[in-house]
């Protein structure tokens, strides 16, 4: 938000800098993200009056003129505009002057004649970019005075940045209080009382409340006789620094209002209100409405509306409509000032893309105290711009009013909490400056009344925040709190989560980070069956269903790095998927079931391109190398891999991944090319997805000492010829289930088929390793083990030794 300065100090007392303020208000909370200072480049440009002119002796396109600054003596001044007459006032940068464009002014001779500084346009001076002549100023200018104070520039803007907790902020009375508290400055409100003639409000206007949930007060006035005109330099001046655009004296006055209370206000011409009744309701079902952006909206049944007795006039909390719009015509206006739900203006401004200043505010809670004040302003103000005259009395409707919110403040849990001893009288001080009332004392305790605009503060804890941030995070000593002698052990998930990213960043795997809100197709289309859990307010349709896998993100990032020409990816990402619960909510249970996951991806040219091998595309093995170099990181011993078809991976390289207990953890393979068609993908994906709970269960953490074996093994070779859909897996179980304890390991070293194989058959060679830990093995005790295998294996798998 934009605060001006100069307005800011209409309200309290300002600290000698502007830097000096913006440090102050930063230290409590309201980070103050820049400055701009408009007038900074105009030094040394003032106010002239041309006395004289005539024609340049040696050129017939400029002029010499003699101009009057306010003092004893004239500047001759060679100029080429031809827009002014003598008497005019116009900007003068002086010698020594330095202009925004970074012309720096120096006492020149032109086609031999003296010069004496130099007559500014409004684009010389970075106003506007209209240069068709001198900047002519008002004949009531002062002369000699800066030419940034002249046209209101002499100003400093702070830029901040306002949180949505606290919208209290959003106004420059709001920030004034705010430095008053930091300052100790007292704070100067308005007391608008405008002055009233007339008819009363009651018999110009009524208002009626349909929808009290949605709006629980609306209030009005009415003002008469108003003439619609540009407003004064000064209002204007005041709306350009905080970034608004001057319209007329009534809009401005809105405008002005709600940058001065943070209330947002709407003014109708009153006449066109038919039956001069104002009712606020919920829109009927395709109901049209033009609003002032000039475009005609069809309603939904869900948006608050303000009417009249025959149609829509405006979206309540959002945006003005067009047939009940002041105009030059309008002589009779009704200033509306309410206060509606913060959700309902956040749906309406969000179903039709309208973030207005009013709909920011009240989708953060707008001061239900500010509605009359701020009326009584606008009132006043319009009255006094327009020549009108204020009807009598407001119509003020409150269907059913709710009293303040009360928190008590016990003392001596503030130094517990917040680890400084900050004095009683101190934090009596801070609350009462930022408006909260003492409404009871006890031993040791206040209990305060809460402004309504803080919508920010509902326990003890948040009054102590209060005090903490303007008795300044500074003074709070940094330190362990009280009681805890010795930091806690990390826990065992932490160190397996950082080697499992330290080993597929070893593989040439990078970490991304994607969003747990995706497209519905995204899911769909990888073919899982569990319905997603879908956002009842998404950012958008590509962002309105959790993520039940994390390989729609993984997927789309490839898509990315595809478009841009990338030859070789390697992602991987740590997350969560989100699945339904149907006791989700109840309790302390959370509303979905939440599942950790690690997914990874590979596709394109192995290791990138380069001229010293030859170009190779990542395969399976790629994916499954990545898979078994975090096992390997985490010590998470007997993992199987087992054919598998998940509908989202292709049948021909897929395996499922379980461990020895038969815990599935997840899917290796290459993505279907169903799936790389459908999202536009190039062939050859591989992926892996994993849950990380039970992988992280079966890591083992701690370093293992064994002793090197004291005796020698004795390794023999084991060909047998077995079904081609029997798995490696299964014949090597059964070789070490056999051959223990002797079988050290048994190795698959050659998978050959065809002749003379018969067909259907595969040939399975197996290097087994022998040894005892107690004695060197005989080679009758090796032969009769290994014989003892060869039986078993043929009884139980149907295998043959190959001859």
């Amino acid at each position: 938000m934009k605060i001006s300065v100069k307005w800011l100090g209409d309200y309290v007392a300002l600290p000698p800098s502007v830097d000096e303020l913006a440090r102050k208000l930063t230290a409590a909370g309201l980070e103050i993200e820049g400055v701009e200072r408009p007038g900074e480049g105009l030094r040394g440009v003032v106010v002239a009056q041309i006395r004289e002119s005539v024609q340049h002796p040696n050129a017939d396109k400029l002029s010499v003129t003699q101009v009057d600054i306010g003092g004893s003596a004239l500047f001759q001044v060679v100029c080429g505009a031809k827009n002014f007459k003598v008497g005019d006032k116009v900007p003068l940068a002086t010698v020594g002057a330095k202009l925004p464009n970074g012309m720096e002014i120096k006492q020149a001779a032109l086609r031999g004649v003296d010069s004496f500084g130099m007559l500014c346009s409004a684009k010389e001076l970075g106003i506007t970019e209209d240069s068709a002549g001198l900047l002519i100023l008002p004949a009531d200018t002062k002369l000699g005075v800066p030419i940034a104070e002249a046209l209101g520039l002499d100003d400093s803007v702070l830029e901040v940045n306002v949180t949505p907790n606290r919208p209290d902020a959003l106004s420059h009375l709001g920030v004034a209080r705010e430095v008053g508290v930091v300052t100790g400055a007292a704070l100067k409100v308005p007391e608008p009382k405008p002055a009233e003639s007339g008819r009363a409000v009651a018999e110009l206007v009524k208002v009626r409340i349909d929808a009290a949930d949605r709006c629980p007060r609306y209030a009005a006035r009415v003002v008469e006789g108003v003439t619609i005109q540009p407003s004064p330099q000064w209002m204007q001046d005041r709306l350009k620094a905080c970034g608004v655009r001057a319209i007329n004296n009534v809009v401005d006055v809105t405008n002005f209002v709600l940058l001065e209370y943070g209330q947002p206000l709407h003014a109708f011409d009153l006449d066109k209100v038919a039956g001069q009744e104002i009712v606020v309701r919920t829109a009927k079902a395709g109901e049209k409405l033009r609003t002032l952006d000039d475009k005609e909206r069809t309603l939904d049944a869900d948006d608050l509306v303000i009417a009249d007795r025959e149609r829509a006039q405006a979206l309540a909390g959002v945006m003005g409509g067009g047939d009940s719009e002041v105009t030059q015509g309008t002589k009779r206006i009704v200033i509306e000032s309410a206060h509606f739900l913060g959700s309902s203006v956040r749906r309406t401004a969000k179903r039709y893309a309208l973030h207005t200043e009013a709909s920011h505010r009240f989708e953060r809670g707008a001061d239900l105290d500010a509605v009359l004040p701020a009326l009584d302003r606008a009132a006043q103000l319009i009255a006094e711009l327009s020549g009108g005259t204020v009807a009598p009395g407001r119509v003020d409707v409150q269907p059913a009013p709710k009293p303040p919110r009360r928190v008590t403040l016990r003392y001596g849990r503030v130094e517990k909490v917040l680890g400084v001893a900050v004095p009683e009288a101190e934090c009596r001080r801070i609350l009462g400056a930022l408006g909260f009332k003492t409404v009871e004392d006890g031993a040791g305790q206040t209990t305060f009344e809460v402004p309504r605009a803080r919508v920010d503060v509902e326990r003890e804890e948040d009054l102590m925040e209060e005090v903490a941030r303007v008795f300044g995070y500074d003074n709070i000593p940094a330190r362990l709190p009280r009681g805890l002698d010795t930091l806690a052990p990390e826990p065992p998930q932490m160190e397996a989560e950082r080697r499992l990213r330290h080993s597929l960043g070893g593989v040439g795997l990078n970490e991304v980070v994607n969003y747990s809100f995706v497209a519905p197709k995204s899911l769909e289309v990888l073919g899982g069956k569990e319905a997603p859990i879908a956002l009842m307010n998404p950012l958008s349709v590509e962002q309105s269903v959790m993520r039940t896998s994390l390989l729609p993100g993984l997927l789309e990032n490839l898509s990315r790095s595809v478009r841009h020409q990338v030859e070789s990816v390697g992602l991987y990402e740590t997350g969560r998927a989100y699945f339904r619960d149907a006791e989700g909510g109840q309790g302390m249970r959370p509303a979905s079931r939440e599942v950790p996951r690690v997914a990874g991806l590979v596709w394109g040219v192995r290791g990138g391109r380069s001229w010293t091998q030859k170009d190779a595309r990542v395969d399976f093995y790629d994916a499954k190398g990545a898979v078994e170099a975090l096992l390997h990181a985490l010590h998470v011993e007997g993992v199987t891999f087992a054919p598998a078809e998940p509908p989202a991976y292709h049948p021909r390289s897929c395996a499922q991944v379980s461990l020895s207990d038969g815990t599935v953890l997840g899917h290796v393979g290459e993505v279907h090319p169903r799936v790389t068609k459908a999202l536009g993908l190039p062939e050859g994906v591989f992926v892996f997805e994993l849950d990380t709970d039970p992988l992280y269960a079966a890591a083992r953490l701690v370093p293992q000492a064994e002793a090197l074996p004291k005796y020698p093994a004795v390794l023999r070779d084991l060909a047998v010829v077995v079904p081609v859909e029997l798995r490696n897996e299964e014949v090597r179980r059964v070789i070490l289930e056999v051959g223990a304890p002797l079988v050290e390991d048994a190795l698959v070293f050659d998978v050959y088929t065809g002749k003379p194989i018969p067909e259907g058959k595969k040939n399975l060679a197996y290097a087994l390793s022998y040894r005892s830990a107690e004695r060197t093995l005989t080679d009758v005790e090796v032969t009769t083990a290994h014989q003892r295998i060869i039986t078993e294996v043929n009884q139980r798998l149907g295998a043959a030794l190959r001859a």
